[in-house]
């Protein structure tokens, strides 16, 4: 891990990942779309899934690898879904369906879930259950009918979670090609409306190129996390959860900003001791010689750097911390005292573990109930009092050029 100093930073600290249409990822999506099934059939064979025959799982297979899950994993997944729901409930009940007298007239609006939604579920390096449940569990919550799980090489473990969160159809089937499925459809898939969950460049860029056809959550890039740490943090506890964004992949990033060059040695000496032993060391290792500590004098300046690097996951080990969260502006989800723990976010908590990367954090938050429904507006004009809308609307229409616009506010006068 690099060490500097505030005035040493440089804009590489806060450049962006530029998310290109990859020329591949064109070509499967246009095979899935023109061919279907077949396509998806052969891609799955080039990309390691072996020859596949149906790409849904039955209820037999799905009670079959169920089975194969021991006891103590289904009771810690459904220790997880109960938190998550118990929040997603939480969260659609903050939003509220509106109706309103404005001018004599009726405005409102309508709380609407989607129909159908897709929910991408990564099987690269590891298996995620977490992500069926991070992704499936608030879909259900809302409403919506239809909620598809597809993952490739997809492991008992998380067809067990991606069943008990609620989803309706479960596909083993990953990468581009599972994109190109839920956006396009195929004969034995229906497409949705929109597509969740986090996935590698090349599934991003897939959704990408998909966006249009359907909705997508957000475009995320490589995982990170930055921690806030002052002298009362436990430089145990920072090297560890700065490892445990590290594992991800080689390209995952994890921050310090600490108020002293003597901090940060414990920490990095830390970390090193850590992965000596550490079962997922090669790629954690990689990630970790490629992140960087900032020491700084004042908070403010760890603030400011903070809100411009909107970081995905942000901690504050900090003395009286919730004192100060008011003060940050941007990042996907805030871990508050040196016991809040961005792992558990991940796993249990009950807040969701799919959020935005890559500076996203300055315009949007992290996946919720919230995206899987429409907030749809409606109005119900007043004969009574329709002079005073008639004329105003008419006069805009007549400002702008647009007179069929002001026929129609005028011929119901």
């Amino acid at each position: 891990m690099k060490i500097c100093n505030y005035n040493e930073i440089d804009e590489s600290f806060f450049s962006k990942i530029e998310f290109e249409s990859i020329s591949s990822v064109s070509e499967i999506i246009n095979a899935v779309r023109l061919e279907g099934d077949s396509a998806i059939k052969r891609y799955a064979k080039q990309f390691g899934d072996g020859d596949i025959e149906t790409t849904k799982l039955s209820i037999n297979e799905i009670e079959e690898a169920i089975k194969t899950v021991d006891k103590e994993t289904i009771e810690t997944i459904n220790f997880a879904i109960k938190n998550v729901k118990e929040f997603a409930k939480a969260q659609l009940n903050s939003a509220k369906e509106l109706e309103i007298k404005v001018n004599g007239n009726t405005l409102g609006h309508k709380i609407i879930p989607l129909d159908s939604v897709g929910c991408y579920i990564p099987g690269g390096n590891y298996p995620l259950p977490s992500s069926a449940i991070m992704t499936v569990v608030p879909a259900k919550v809302a409403g919506v009918k239809r909620v598809v799980a597809m993952s490739p090489k997809i492991k008992p473990v998380t067809i067990a979670a991606a069943h008990l969160a609620g989803a309706d159809e479960i596909y083993a089937i990953g990468g581009v090609q599972a994109i190109g499925a839920m956006a396009y459809g195929t004969e034995s898939i229906k497409k949705v409306n929109k597509i969740v969950g986090p996935g590698n460049k090349f599934v991003t860029s897939a959704k990408k190129q998909v966006f249009g056809e359907c909705g997508i959550d957000f475009l995320a890039g490589p995982s990170e996390v930055l921690i806030i740490a002052d002298n009362t943090a436990k430089p145990e506890f920072v090297a560890a959860d700065m490892l445990a964004q590290c594992e991800h992949d080689k390209d995952a990033r994890a921050f310090l900003i600490c108020f002293s060059q003597e901090f940060a040695q414990k920490v990095d000496e830390q970390a090193k001791k850590y992965l000596e032993s550490l079962e997922t060391k090669e790629i954690a290792k990689i990630s970790y010689e490629k992140s960087c500590a900032i020491v700084v004098e004042y908070l403010d300046d760890a603030i400011k750097l903070s809100n411009e690097k909107a970081p995905e996951h942000l901690e504050l080990c900090l003395e009286n911390a919730e004192n100060l969260i008011n003060k940050f502006t941007n990042y996907g989800s805030l871990f508050i005292g040196n016991y809040s723990a961005e792992v558990f976010g991940d796993y249990v908590s009950g807040t969701n573990h799919t959020l935005p990367t890559n500076q996203v954090a300055k315009y949007s938050g992290g996946l919720s109930v919230f995206d899987y429904i429409k907030i749809q507006t409606y109005q119900i004009i007043n004969e009574k009092a329709l002079k005073q809308t008639v004329q105003n609307a008419s006069k805009l229409a007549k400002e702008e050029g647009l007179f069929a616009h002001k026929l129609a506010a005028d011929v119901r006068m």
